[in-house]
Formats: C-alpha cells, structure tokens, sequence
C-alpha cells in the first residue's frame, strides 16, 4: 500500500512556485515576529497567585487533553490554564475551555476563528505563559501572541523533529505538507523559530537531543504527559484480541504495516484476531487494504472510542508501526495496562520500550519484522507474563503525581532568568550532528 508513506516526488513548475511561497510566508513571520519582539513589553513573572496559562491546539481525545493538561493545572505553580480550542474538554479542576463564536467559524473557517480567539484571550488576560500544541501554526502563532503580550512563550513539541525537518512536510500540518519534497530553506527557517521560545517541552529525549544540538539556549524539558495508574490497570478477563493498535489513522501511522502485519502473523496462527481503535482520513483505504490482504475477518475496526483503557484490557500485545513518533501516550496507556509493545524504533518510543524486556523495537519496516515480535510473546507464555509486569513497571514512572512535580520544577521560582525583553535570535545556528 505505497500511499501511506511520503513518496519521493518529482517537483513541478507549480510545486516549486508553492516552496517559493512558503519561504515567502516564512521571511514575513519572522520580520513581525521581530517588529513585535522590538516593540513588546517587557517580561511579566507572576505574583504569589501563579502562573496565568494560554494554550490552544488541536486536540483529538480527551484523554490527550488529561494527560497533558491535568498536570500543569495540578502544578502548585499554576493558577489557571485557558485552553482555546474547538475540541469539547470534560471539566478538569482550574482548566478554562474557549471555544471560537460559532460565527466566526463560519465566516473564516475553524483555525483562522481559534487562532483569533487565541490572540483576542492573550490580550484581553495577560497570560505569564503562552503556547501552543505543534510548531505549525500553533506555536509560532503562540511565540508572537507572548511576544505582544509580555508572557513568556512556550512550544509543545508532540510530534518530535517531524516537525521541523525538511521543512515541516511530515508534520500532519496541512498546508506545509504540499510542499511534497524537502526544503532545507524552510527548515533552516523553522529551526531559527524555535530557537526564540523560552521554553519547549518535548515528549522525549531525542527531541530535546535534536533541540539542543540546534543552538536553542532556552529551557528545553522533557515531559512525556500524567496518566491515572488507577485507571489504565491490567484486565481481569482472557483477551479478546491478540494485538491492538491505538491511534488516528493518519498515513504517518503506517497503519498498512500492522494489517500486513496480521496477515503473516495469519499463517502460524489462524485464529489471530486484532482490533484498530481511532479514526481518521486514511480509515477507507486500510479497510480497502485489509481486504486486498485477506485480513479483512481477522481485523476490527472500531472507530474513534472514548473509553480506550477497555480496548487495551482486552488485548494482549500493542503495536505502534509509526515512520516517526514522539513518546505516544498511547503506548503509556498500553504498558500501564500490561501490555507489551512491539513498536518501531523510531523518534522518542525506545525512551520506554527496552528491546526484549518489556517489547520490542523493530527497525525493518516490514509487516513480517513486526509479526517477529508478536510471535515471540504470543507463543511463550512465562516470557509474556514477565514482558507484561515488566511493561507495567516501565511506565509507572508516567503517572500523575510525577508530571505534576515535574511541572511545579518547570514553574518553580528560580526556574527562569530575570524578566526583560526577549532577545530576537538567541544563538547562532549550527548544524545538528547525527541527523537521520
């Protein structure tokens, strides 16, 4: 199924006029982000009350939104987090939702109408903290909002260096996408970007790796999200399916490896049965697909789910088949519920998933090299039970109370320089050694 990875292509007379515009887009942010960086106010610290918090994203499931908003509103440090956005957010203690005027989606669609909310809050409140969800456009929309504003500025990098590399094209943001063939312009443009927030927070260690050997002298942490180890426990029952993939069905995902995956784990074992739990624009074609590979009875198929910890307690392996991937929260939710993972080796995931002692790491991308993996835990009953608890273990160390410290750190009183007017590029660029 060559349409779920990034093709090479060719490019047209078209596509190079559209690189020539994002390069264009590109210089006129950063020439407002320094006017405004010139113009602005001065840093604000917050007083004894806490931090006042701005963010907006797109979010895709609420328990996303918990994992990763919880902690920072839990933080002794925050006073309160207002959240632009469009996606509905169950009430979570101090966490204030804005959702855009529904006339103003209609007149400029959902993203233009969230953004202005976001700007329309961050002027009208005075936040101490503002940032955004990705780097395209949240981000960079949010760096100029605390610029204006006198806050500080933060970036969330969930996607890793997907983000930023080749100029953006692998990362789910739909029109640097079009881009279509690497743009070691843009790229170079985004790195200088990044480089003017005064805090990134990334979900692993290779993404603060790369930020680092990118010349970012601002605070660069790591802090992979909280989950409720009350809630994501182990099943009580006998599994129902042998391996499960959780996530949005984006090609990014390579959704197709896991279904090609079942299909060679089919020969040895008949009765496999695996389920596919999220949504997303590629769901017709991986239906279509499974068909194609004669999977089709063998794979469920079930569509965005709220209750996602049920999908897990009834499964007994978890399989990530990503091309790039930060430290998915779903894999979290897997490993605390006693499942092993076998996941590709790629991004943030070996932050959690040790080769052979609580899953596997696959580095062909093949459907047959992830079948390797599922079969050596499926047929070895005392290997799965010890890969399992020692799953469990590993991602303990996620729960709850450890990201709410974490963040009390982040915002703790001696956490920042002295207030004073940011400066426009913190440091000279340098290339990033290693890179793959």
């Amino acid at each position: 199924m060559t349409d779920m990875a990034f093709p090479p292509a060719k490019p047209s007379f078209g596509n190079r006029l559209f690189h020539l515009f994002i390069r264009l887009l590109m210089v006129l942010y950063t020439t407002v982000l320094r006017l405004v960086t010139w113009l602005g106010p001065r840093t604000r610290s917050p007083g004894s009350e806490g931090y006042e918090v701005l963010l907006t994203g797109t979010f895709y499931s609420q328990n996303w939104i918990n994992a990763h908003l919880r902690p920072l509103a839990k933080s002794q440090r925050c006073a309160r987090v207002w959240v632009v956005s469009t996606f509905k957010i169950d009430p979570v203690d101090k966490v204030v939702l804005v959702s855009p005027p529904a006339a103003l989606v209609r007149w400029f669609g959902a993203v233009p109408a969230r953004l202005l909310t976001f700007l329309w809050i961050g002027v009208r409140r005075r936040p101490h903290l503002v940032g955004g969800f990705h780097l395209l456009f949240n981000g960079m929309f949010a760096l100029l909002l605390a610029r204006l504003t006198g806050a500080r500025s933060l970036y969330f990098c969930v996607g890793g260096e997907a983000e930023i590399l080749d100029g953006g094209i692998a990362s789910e943001n739909r029109l640097f996408e079009r881009l279509k063939t690497p743009d070691a312009v843009v790229e170079r443009q985004l790195r200088r970007v990044t480089r003017q927030f005064d805090l990134i927070v990334t979900m692993g260690t290779r993404a603060r790796s790369f930020f680092q050997a990118n010349g970012n002298t601002g605070r660069i942490e790591v802090v992979s999200g909280g989950l409720d180890a009350h809630r994501f426990v182990p099943g009580r029952t006998s599994a129902e399916f042998d391996l499960v993939f959780v996530g949005r069905l984006a090609p990014i995902k390579r959704v197709d490896l896991f279904l090609e995956c079942v299909r060679e784990l089919r020969r040895d074992w008949p009765g496999i049965r695996a389920a596919v739990v999220g949504d997303g624009a590629v769901r017709a074609s991986l239906e279509a697909f499974a068909g194609e590979l004669g999977v089709a009875d063998a794979v469920l198929f079930v569509g965005g789910q709220p209750d996602v910890v049920s999908w897990l307690q009834r499964s007994r392996v978890f399989v990530l088949t990503s091309d790039s991937e930060s430290l998915s929260l779903s894999l979290i939710e897997a490993m605390l519920c006693g499942l092993p993972a076998v996941v590709s080796r790629v991004g943030d995931l070996p932050d959690l998933v040790q080769d052979g002692v609580n899953g596997f790491l696959v580095t062909e991308r093949s459907g047959a090299a992830f079948a390797a993996g599922v079969s050596a835990l499926l047929q070895e009953p005392a290997r799965y039970r010890a890969m399992a608890d020692a799953a469990r273990l590993s991602a303990q160390r996620h729960e709850l109370p450890n990201c709410v410290r974490r963040w009390d750190d982040i915002l703790g009183e001696h956490a920042w320089s002295p207030p004073g007017r940011a400066v426009a590029d913190r440091a000279p660029e340098r290339p990033v050694a290693g890179r793959k």
